[in-house]
Order: C-alpha cells, then structure tokens, then sequence
C-alpha cells in the first residue's frame, strides 16, 4: 500500500444522510441462491472461520528488512472473518451511531442496495477498533492475520506460491487511480472461479484456511503497534506487537497495489487516523470470546 495516496479535502465530493434502521452487523441480508458474481460462497458477510491452535512460519528471509527473520510462531486457537467487512455491515454502525463520520466518498445508496458488498474503504484503524468492538470482536493481531492468510506451508500468497492474476486477486489499478466502488472494488465474496480453476487453483484466491480477498482489493488494519525490527527479538507465542508506537500495522495490499505488496508476509505502516480508500478490515475474537 503507498501511504501517500492520501485523500484530500478537495476528492470529497458528497457525504449522504442516515437512513436510521439498524442495530446490528447481521442485518445484513444475503442472497437466498448464495451466489454472488457467479460464484459459489462460504455464507454470508459477517461469517467466521476459526482458525486452530499451532505453530506456523511467519516472516520473509527474502524480503524487506522488516520481515526479516523467519521464525516460528506458536498462536491459541481464535477465528476471524471470512471476508472484509463489507459497505453494508458498515453502514449498521453508521445508522446506530451518528456521531460516526462516514469514510470519506461514502455512498449510502450503494452500501444498502445490492452492491454493498464491496469492502468498506477509507476506514481509519481508530474507526475499525471501533466497529469491532461494536460486534463484539477485535481486529486481529498481526500473527494472527498472517497465519490466517499463509496457512502453515510457507506459502508466498494466500492461494500459494504463483504469483496473482484477476480475478482472484483485485490489485495493480495504482495507474488508472480511483474510480469508484462498484467499479475499482470487488465484492469480498468474489474471486474463486475462473483462470484459477484452470491453473489448477480449485479455491480460486482463498486463503489456505478459505479466507477471501487476503490479498488485494482493500488493505486490512491489525491490532498491532509497528516496529521495523520486532521479528528479531518478539515473543514467539501469540505475540501481540510493541506495547506502544507511532504507527500501527497494516496487511494485504490493496486494490491499488503490486504483486509484492501482495504476498502473505508483507507490512505496511499507517498512523492510527489516516484515512485512505485503500484502508479496510476484518475482525477477529479468541476463543474465550465465543
């Protein structure tokens, strides 16, 4: 993610009123047919896979200094969502709060009509933690994220080692720029049929644990403080980052970002009120949280 696009007061062309209805993020109503572009889904918005106890290998030997040392991680068991949170469970928050500002170039039409299933963007990482904690989650660490995405093979991206391609992956849009939701973002539940099929990707981009979009389309705030060299001498049993810092940790690529940005093991950095249309989430709980 490149933390210079950040969004000025002159791109925010129009904020909507409230519509004043819910109370809840499973307000979300979900096709019957379960099929969104197509393609079969895993359940609804909102859904959790619980990911279990173990090691794994986080970190890249290969790559940039702040992912450097691989090293072995021992993590409890503890789920997280299956896909980002989506413009419709979003704007729950936004009709039972209204002292919540909606992100920037928010549209309430199309994040109640069909196409809220568009990740919610130009969320900053005070507003995530803030949201779930309204759904009685968190966000999650960031060992948490990356055996989430990386499983516990060492793979490169979240289906495996070959580098993306789109449609399982929303990524490289960085030249054209912005354009709008429906247009630049993909839903959360997409992803999962074509090339990837043929190349032998039967879970299309899904993660090894069948997470979607853990790469691309929206970049993914962590719990985590931000330090370069952490992995040298962190805690290798659920490491909950620095105990303070400047910037907190972000995941994933976005949309608007290259193949590297995109790997498993890649970590950006954003202070906690930037606000971006590159910035999403998901969320997370332990299992005592269940």
């Amino acid at each position: 993610m490149n933390p210079c696009f950040l969004l000025s007061v002159g791109l925010v062309v129009s904020v909507l009123g409230f519509s004043g209805v819910s109370s809840a993020a499973e307000d979300w109503k979900y096709s019957e047919s379960g099929e969104v572009d197509g393609g079969a889904v895993d359940g609804p918005p909102g859904s959790m896979v619980m990911i279990p106890e173990g090691e794994f290998i986080m970190g890249d030997n290969d790559g940039s200094r702040n992912e450097r040392p691989e090293h072995t991680v021992w993590l409890g068991a503890y789920s997280i969502d299956r896909y980002e949170v989506t413009m419709a469970e979003y704007q729950t928050i936004l009709d039972h709060d209204y002292s919540i500002e909606p992100p920037p170039l928010w549209h309430d039409g199309v994040a109640t009509g069909k196409d809220g299933n568009r990740p919610a963007i130009g969320i900053t990482w005070i507003a995530a933690t803030r949201y779930c904690q309204w759904v009685g989650k968190r966000l999650p660490t960031e060992a948490e994220w990356e055996k989430a995405a990386r499983g516990t093979d060492g793979r490169r991206y979240p289906w495996g080692h070959m580098q993306p391609f789109v449609d399982i992956a929303n990524y490289n849009q960085g030249t054209t720029g912005w354009v709008s939701y429906l247009i630049t973002l993909y839903p959360v539940t997409s992803g999962i049929k074509g090339m990837s099929i043929r190349h032998g990707l039967k879970e299309g981009g899904k993660s090894a644990y069948g997470l979607y979009h853990m790469a691309g389309n929206a970049a993914e705030w962590v719990n985590d403080w931000y330090a370069r060299y952490y992995y040298e001498d962190g805690p290798k049993k659920n490491p909950q980052g620095p105990a303070e810092g400047e910037f907190k940790v972000l995941r994933g690529g976005s949309w608007e970002d290259q193949p590297v940005n995109l790997r498993v093991m890649a970590r950006s950095k954003a202070e906690v009120d930037f606000q971006d249309l590159t910035t999403g989430f998901r969320c997370a709980k332990g299992v005592s949280q269940e």
